[in-house]
């Protein structure tokens, strides 16, 4: 199998909270993360699928590109994700959630390949891995 990895980069802020929760079982599950905080992302977006004999190559770059573009980068970057994508209203803006946000913004729209995988890296030391709806 040919998995083939496309990285982007964006910048966007959030802030964690429950509002069920009160102020102490806030500051206790989320600690200073209940602060508007930003990250410098790194999102790698993995396509599988059969290399077209013709070129050599198992997705059209530019397409992918641009399909990442258009549906993921340009709604994120330098937003607060909880406040402007509508798709976060009522959950937390965490990599968990968003990598599944991303999923569904990107898979229907390849035209080659198959999405394999996202991940998102927040930090150096955490990042999320999505495979897909079970």
């Amino acid at each position: 199998m040919i998995v083939l990895n496309k990285v982007f980069h964006f910048c966007a802020a959030h802030r964690y909270g429950n509002p069920a929760m009160s102020d102490a079982e806030n500051l206790a599950a989320f600690g200073e993360d209940l602060n508007i905080h930003g990250h410098n992302y790194i999102l790698t977006v993995s396509v599988t699928g059969e290399v077209n004999p013709a070129t050599g190559f198992l997705v059209d770059l530019g397409h992918l590109k641009e399909v990442v573009k258009e549906h993921v980068i340009q709604h994120v970057d330098h937003s607060q994700i909880e406040i402007d994508i509508p798709w976060f209203k009522g959950k937390q803006p965490s990599t968990e959630n968003m990598v599944v946000w991303m999923w569904e913004q990107i898979a229907n729209q390849l035209k080659d390949g198959k999405l394999q995988r996202i991940r998102l890296q927040e930090t150096p030391t955490i990042f999320t891995d999505y495979y897909g709806p079970q």
